[in-house]
């Protein structure tokens, strides 16, 4: 399923989207009960502060816990729209998975790109994709999102009492929205869990949150899809920012040909 027309100028326009039904019941449920056992083999705690959630579990990396994990990443609607938005040699900044659990309070309002110290409203410089993994309602917490925010002159602030509303998606649907956004968690006045995997990808210029090519053992990186390893920083940014000694390390992999470098085209 590519993302159509409508999906890119939601994003364009309001700062998101919400693609229903990309992922299958049955992916949905080998990335639930894959997602809960890593992190039950990773001894993963509740947050520590309230905005990773003291009633929350988060696991990073999660492309060092191994397959379905790198099924996300190359979920169609998610990649067409980073592409879209960001260019081409665009990265895969980091690969979240995450439960909320009953009783969780919410989270600050926060835009994603915050880090970035450039001036706002700016160019796209992440895309990211909430995929849920439960339903996602007001009563388990679904994200809130302040339409059109990804246009505002300023970051939010700890201070701001801004209208939101919430994100309410079925399991198998993903949320895409502009990493300038203003959005946050929801409180869990539920009985049940909220599970999801949050992929941000940003611009091949930027820094990526997690440092994947030390993060992820090569060996890993030698069975993901090409277009995968290309995302987690084997690849070159137009031919020159992250070459290694003059190589491209997309060429460090045998089923993968040298694209080049910039100068290799200057007559």
């Amino acid at each position: 399923m590519a993302v159509d027309a409508a999906h890119l100028s939601d994003i364009e326009s309001q700062g998101f989207t919400i693609v229903p039904d990309v992922v299958s019941s049955d992916a949905v449920d080998r990335l639930n009960h894959a997602l809960l056992s890593a992190m039950d083999l990773a001894e993963t705690p509740r947050g520590s502060n309230v905005f990773l959630g003291t009633e929350s579990r988060r696991l990073f990396n999660l492309l060092s816990h191994g397959s379905p994990f790198d099924e996300v990443p190359l979920i169609d609607p998610l990649y067409a729209a980073a592409e879209t938005a960001l260019g081409p040699d665009f990265l895969l900044s980091s690969l979240t998975g995450f439960v909320t659990y009953p009783g969780q309070s919410p989270q600050p309002i926060h835009a994603d790109d915050a880090g970035i110290p450039l001036p706002r409203p700016h160019r796209p410089l992440a895309i990211l994709g909430i995929l849920a993994l439960t339903d996602f309602t007001k009563e388990n917490g679904g994200t809130r999102v302040v339409p059109g925010s990804h246009a505002f002159d300023r970051r939010p602030t700890s201070d701001d009492d801004t209208d939101t509303i919430t994100v309410e998606m079925s399991a198998g649907s993903i949320l895409v929205y502009n990493g300038s956004i203003w959005h946050g968690g929801s409180a869990n006045t539920s009985d049940s869990i909220r599970m999801g995997i949050i992929c941000n990808f940003c611009a091949g210029w930027i820094r990526q949150e997690e440092n994947l090519m030390f993060g992820l053992d090569r060996r890993t990186v030698a069975t993901f899809d090409p277009r995968l390893r290309k995302l987690v920083g084997y690849n070159t940014y137009k031919g020159l920012r992250g070459h290694v000694a003059g190589v491209n390390p997309i060429t460090w992999f045998d089923d993968c040909d040298d694209p080049g470098m910039v100068w290799d085209r200057i007559k």
